[in-house]
């Protein structure tokens, strides 16, 4: 965890009550289409996807969801970008957040590579970047955003001081029982789904990814057993994908993409019998069009992929018996916890 710097911070880990229905929450990285296998580059700004983002927001719509959009600049600073959800947040049916790519993102005096995609790598120049798309947001919604959410997370120590220096109340970056250090970014290994209050002179509100194991040693044994699968040896054989096929542990994200409707009910069952009661769905803004992503490219993965969202929405909400809610309304709920937090920080 020593890449991350969020545990060199005051943590206070929130302990939802089991009364409460479990939460879903759906964030949407609302960003410009590019090539994830080629070099990042800033010239990479079309936001054409977005002309078809209400094929999302109808599904959720028709199940009472509002989804949060966490935009880049490449989307707030273009009006092919923010004006279709500019109607949409204007009628209350989602929530506005900041979703920071460096390589797209002012001022533009960072040499473009893999570890400075991860924004807090670049030292005081985040902090400037993060307050630009911060300005540019409100500028185009009338509203300052509350929530962040770092491009391919990247959140490090330097992140934490800039979001409460510039008035931030949520995070939404960390991504558990992931490490991103061969590429020069953080590690969330040591993290899980449990939400946490931090900061130093302000107290603000973590929504980890819905991120874990499931499976039937999922508990305890998923971070061992799949850190062992995950060894070259072990790689050789397929190990993951054969303790995955045999429902023993599965890494999984909460998310349509890259993921069955199982896998993710899956998920959801193992955290709630874990205890968990928050939840993020979370996918990105491109794949309501094929091509742009790796996991939507044909009409007929669109399809599945709307399908998918859908079918999870009503098992969350029907079966699991949950109830839908955003960041910000969920920090309020928690909001009573932070002036006794902040008082014992002071």
């Amino acid at each position: 965890m020593s890449q991350v710097g969020i545990e060199q911070l005051p943590i206070d880990y929130v302990e939802v009550p089991a009364s409460m229905p479990p939460q879903l929450f759906v964030v949407v990285d609302t960003e410009e289409e590019f090539d994830w296998s080629a070099p990042f580059s800033r010239d990479n700004t079309s936001v054409s996807a977005m002309r078809h983002i209400h094929r999302l927001q109808s599904i959720l719509d028709r199940h009472r969801i509002r989804p949060t959009y966490v935009i880049d600049y490449a989307v707030s600073h273009q009006r092919d970008g923010y004006a279709p959800l500019k109607e949409i947040a204007d009628s209350g049916r989602c929530r506005i957040g900041a979703h920071l790519h460096p390589w797209v993102t002012p001022p533009h005096a960072e040499e473009i590579n893999r570890r400075h995609s991860f924004a807090c790598t670049l030292g005081t120049l985040e902090a400037e970047k993060i307050r630009i798309l911060r300005d540019d947001i409100a500028d185009r919604f009338g509203k300052v955003p509350a929530t962040y959410k770092a491009g391919r997370y990247g959140f490090g120590p330097s992140t934490a001081e800039a979001l409460e220096a510039l008035g931030f109340d949520i995070d939404l970056s960390v991504n558990p029982r992931n490490d991103y250090t061969n590429e020069g970014g953080p590690s969330f290994v040591g993290f899980d789904t449990t939400p946490f209050f931090f900061g130093r002179r302000r107290r603000l509100l973590e929504l980890p990814c819905s991120t874990d194991f499931s499976g039937a040693l999922a508990g305890s044994l998923g971070p061992v057993l799949h850190r062992a699968a995950s060894t070259p040896a072990l790689r050789r054989l397929h190990a993951v994908g054969v303790m995955a096929r045999l429902h023993v542990v599965n890494k999984t994200m909460l998310s349509p993409e890259g993921h069955s409707l199982a896998e993710m009910q899956a998920l959801t069952r193992s955290l709630l019998a874990r205890g968990v009661r928050t939840f993020a769905m979370t996918l990105h803004s491109p794949s309501v069009q094929p091509g742009c992503t790796p996991y939507v490219r044909t009409e007929r993965d669109l399809q599945e992929f709307l399908a998918r969202i859908d079918a999870f929405c009503g098992f969350f909400l029907g079966e699991v018996g949950g109830a839908s809610t955003t960041p910000e309304d969920l920090y309020g709920l928690l909001s009573k916890n932070v002036s006794a937090l902040e008082e014992r920080a002071s």
